[in-house]
């Protein structure tokens, strides 16, 4: 079978969801054109500003389709095989994905486009909205660790391509710290210019494409320069960019996020394009396995099993909580009008399924004894590079570019997120703690991004690289993160809306959710759990050894996270056993029209 015919299946499932189920869901929360949005009624031109919807539908799907859909559908196809993974992409996108973002955006505006966290602590209790920040940071924390690690590595050793040409990580670092400069100039140009949006994109665009080119020419190799191996050259990318994520956390929007975030977009596009074209053209045909098992032994001798970890590899792509924080934070004071939330919240979600989908392909053309899979651990982004560069080839693309492009492209996506996160882990401990003026903001960026920086400096004694030994925590992490903002949400609709559709398109994709994450939680945490039972058996017997996992920060986090977890279920059912209170004036007009 070629990879065109799952491409154009998971095409006609995906825009056959967003016509029916999209509609049925902007019927269920009565999405009226008529109604003004936060950003019309509170219009300032700072903050809010209402946006057409094919306008912000760039924006938001740039931000929230970063790494996400690409390492993880890669890392579970290779895993698992690509069937299971592309059912959970196609279905979880449809019916949990899309209905999380959708309606976190709509809950937002109909809260004057307060944050998903606002709309816990006015529909639950105080607590619950303690407890909702803290996981959010933590979850944040734990995307820069991931997201970190796997862009470092882009920056150290070499590829060699198929025809004998070779890409340095050097070379991709250079073309990185170009394509950094240009977005600073394109926005001091339009800020203090008579320069428009559409002659800096026609400028800085092809400048782009340029700065691949050249980054191969003169390569940033860090481990040449300084005369260090692999591992420390890992270790000083991983720091300098943090580095890199405080100061452009504290940046003004208009200098580096705005201008880099819009040339992002094109990049985003292009690669998705790219793909289509190259599965469309290419008649390639699938030669990775559909199917591995429903338990496969890793290379480390760890005993991996499709439930629940398929449903955590694949956060982005098929549901990712992180969605909802953007939806809620910056997307919401943009919704020209209601109706836009189905553009916008559900049709953004379903895209991005394509984008994994393109992801898997890269999988899914490759034979089991390719020598990229030769190593302990797949590195999810030569992959996705490898597959975007043959993809390229079939519209007369060179290899050695396309591959450059890829990686590049792999290493945009992870800046926003990068930028994204630290900004709001800042947010959140400023509000958190009260914290104030140019101290707090640099205090909480600090921590925010000092943290992560304790992870990746810190190797345990492990051959997995670090964002491997993150990215199950990661994972279940967001995908928690998904099933309380589900939670919330569903708090919210079951008090206004009152109606039977809420238990059943929002209730039980909350419920899904919330076991698939806790189980994994419960499976990172159990060696720990054992070698707490281990130190207490040994302590009775009068000889106390502690051994385990108790050196490994992983599980330790992930008895925070259930224990969060666990006290935000419980702030929920003490709501419901309260009985019900009557609706919010915000929400007057769903309550009177349900």
């Amino acid at each position: 079978m070629q990879l065109i015919t799952v491409v154009l299946f998971s095409a006609v499932v995906l825009s056959i969801a967003y016509r029916v189920y999209g509609r049925v869901l902007s019927r269920w929360l009565n999405l009226r054109p008529d109604v003004a949005t936060p950003a019309v009624e509170m219009r300032d031109e700072v903050d809010f500003v209402p946006i057409d919807a094919k306008f912000l539908m760039g924006q938001h799907f740039s931000a929230i389709a970063a790494a996400g859909p690409i390492v993880g559908p890669i890392l579970a196809g290779i895993t698992f095989g690509w069937l299971p993974a592309l059912i959970w992409i196609l279905v979880g996108s449809i019916f949990i994905g899309g209905v999380h973002d959708m309606t976190s955006l709509v809950a937002s505006i109909r809260h004057k486009a307060r944050s998903i966290a606002e709309v816990v602590r006015e529909h639950m209790t105080r607590r619950s909205y303690v407890l909702f920040l803290m996981f959010v940071w933590l979850a944040l924390v734990y995307i820069i660790v991931a997201f970190t690690d796997v862009t470092a590595r882009s920056f150290v050793g070499a590829q060699v391509l198929e025809n004998g040409e070779t890409i340095t990580g050097g070379g991709i670092a250079s073309s990185s710290l170009m394509y950094l400069i240009l977005p600073l100039i394109m926005g001091c140009l339009l800020r203090y210019t008579k320069m428009g949006v559409g002659l800096a994109t026609a400028i800085f665009l092809p400048l782009v494409g340029v700065s691949i080119v050249v980054g191969q020419w003169i390569p940033f190799d860090v481990g040449h320069i300084f005369g260090m191996d692999e591992a420390q050259a890992l270790r000083v990318w991983n720091v300098s960019l943090l580095v890199y994520c405080v100061i452009a956390s504290v940046m003004p929007m208009w200098l580096l996020l705005q201008p880099r975030g819009h040339l992002g977009g094109y990049f985003l596009y292009i690669a998705l394009a790219a793909g289509m074209l190259g599965v469309i053209f290419g008649g390639k045909e699938i030669a990775y396995p559909a199917f591995r098992g429903w338990s496969v032994t890793a290379a480390d001798g760890s005993t991996l099993t499709l439930f629940p970890l398929m449903f955590i590899m694949i956060a982005c792509g098929a549901c990712s909580g992180f969605h909802s924080i953007i939806a809620s934070g910056t997307t919401s004071k943009q919704l020209r009008t209601e109706p836009d939330a189905r553009v916008i919240g559900y049709g953004a979600m379903l895209l991005e399924a394509m984008v994994a989908v393109v992801s898997l392909c890269c999988v899914m053309m490759l034979t089991p004894d390719t020598g990229l899979l030769a190593g302990k651990t797949p590195p999810p982004n030569y992959i996705y590079a490898q597959g975007i560069g043959s993809f390229m080839q079939v519209i007369g693309v060179p290899a050695a570019f396309g591959v450059s492009f890829g990686l590049m492209a792999f290493t945009t996506f992870v800046y926003d997120t990068l930028d994204v996160c630290t900004r709001l882990g800042r947010y959140i401990l400023q509000e958190l703690f009260g914290w104030t003026g140019s101290l707090g903001r640099w205090v909480s960026t600090a921590i925010t991004a000092g943290v992560p920086a304790i992870f990746l400096i810190w190797q345990p004694n492990s051959e997995k690289p670090a964002w491997r030994i993150f990215w199950d925590l990661f994972g279940a992490s967001n995908q928690l993160l998904a099933a309380l903002t589900l939670l919330g949400v569903t708090v919210w609709l079951a008090k206004t809306m009152r109606a039977r559709w809420v238990w059943f398109a929002v209730g039980l994709p909350c419920a899904f959710m919330y076991v698939m994450s806790m189980w994994a939680l419960f499976r990172i945490c159990w060696p720990l759990l054992e070698s707490i039972k281990a130190f207490a058996v040994s302590l009775a017997e009068g000889q106390p050894i502690w051994e385990g996992a108790s050196g490994n920060p992983v599980p330790w986090v992930s008895m925070i996270l259930i224990a969060l977890g666990l006290l935000m279920l419980a702030e929920a059912l003490r709501v419901f056993k309260g009985g019900w209170t009557p609706p919010h004036p915000s929400d007057s007009k769903v309550a009177a029209t349900a």
